[in-house]
């Protein structure tokens, strides 16, 4: 698996499949790049470069002792965009991920054309529930972070809903992988994303945003999170999933797939006459 290597010397994973347009995908909390599979096998069939970091912490990035606030976060996907030279890029971001996506956006980077916002949780958690609520999942984590996890696996895949059809073999892989991200990574991590007040950042976005939420997300609710991100965003279109979770990338993974590849044919600039 290739790395490249942070401003501070922290070593970064990623991966790089396809040809064609470049695809950046940006991971969840706690996550890593596999989240992102289902995209990624459909868009690289689809002819695209999909190109999917580790976040620093997560998976097979190293777990530096420091730089998980949001502008070294930022800094590390801005320099794996420089690393391989990326350019009119569509970046595609999901929950934690969308903070670093606006974070970068709106410093006004030329690197990326268009995004999209999956469960966004953006502008300002902490603003919307209080910060005791964030003390409070921290302390839940360093209690027993196994069982929160599986405790809240049920309303992040929507099993009872539109997920029904997610295995339990399914919930299990992707808790395995959330717990090899390391405790102070992850408290690290929810503190920067729900603690950073990016309401002033998506106002300065000036690239076309497609934002997608299900409107039974249980972890970022519509209505505090990706109804006001696009109310700010200057140029965005939302589209709700009836019944959708947090975990939008596998309960409805066709149907994201088709919403980025028609988002991206409807920004697409037109051919020269």
């Amino acid at each position: 698996m290739p790395t490249f290597t942070a401003p501070d010397g922290t070593r970064l994973a990623y991966t790089d499949l396809g040809s064609g347009p470049p695809v950046l995908l940006l991971h969840g909390w706690s996550l890593d790049a596999n989240a992102w599979e289902y995209q990624v096998a459909a868009l690289v069939e689809a002819g695209y470069r999909c190109v999917t970091p580790d976040r620093r912490g997560h998976g097979r990035s190293e777990v530096a002792g420091s730089g998980y606030d949001l502008d070294t976060l930022v800094g590390d996907v801005a320099g794996l965009a420089d690393h391989l030279d990326l350019r009119d890029v569509t970046l595609v971001a999901h929950s934690m991920g969308t903070c670093e996506a606006t974070r970068w956006l709106a410093g006004g980077t030329d690197r990326v054309v268009r995004a999209v916002f999956v469960g966004a949780m953006t502008p300002y958690l902490v603003g919307a529930v209080g910060a005791a609520f964030v003390d409070g999942l921290v302390a839940d984590l360093r209690t027993d972070r196994p069982a929160w996890f599986q405790g809240g696996a049920a309303a992040y895949f929507a099993t009872a809903g539109t997920g029904s059809w997610v295995s339990q073999a399914l919930v299990d892989d992707g808790i395995r992988t959330i717990l090899r991200t390391p405790l102070a990574v992850q408290t690290a991590c929810l503190r920067t994303f729900a603690g950073t007040d990016l309401t002033d950042d998506l106002t300065r976005i000036t690239v076309p945003v497609l934002v997608v939420h299900g409107d039974a997300d249980a972890s970022a609710p519509l209505e505090i999170t990706g109804r006001p991100t696009a109310d700010l965003l200057p140029r965005a279109r939302l589209t709700v999933h009836p019944g959708g979770p947090h975990g939008l990338y596998v309960t409805a993974k066709d149907a994201l797939t088709a919403e980025i590849l028609e988002f991206v044919a409807e920004t697409a600039a037109p051919a020269p006459v």
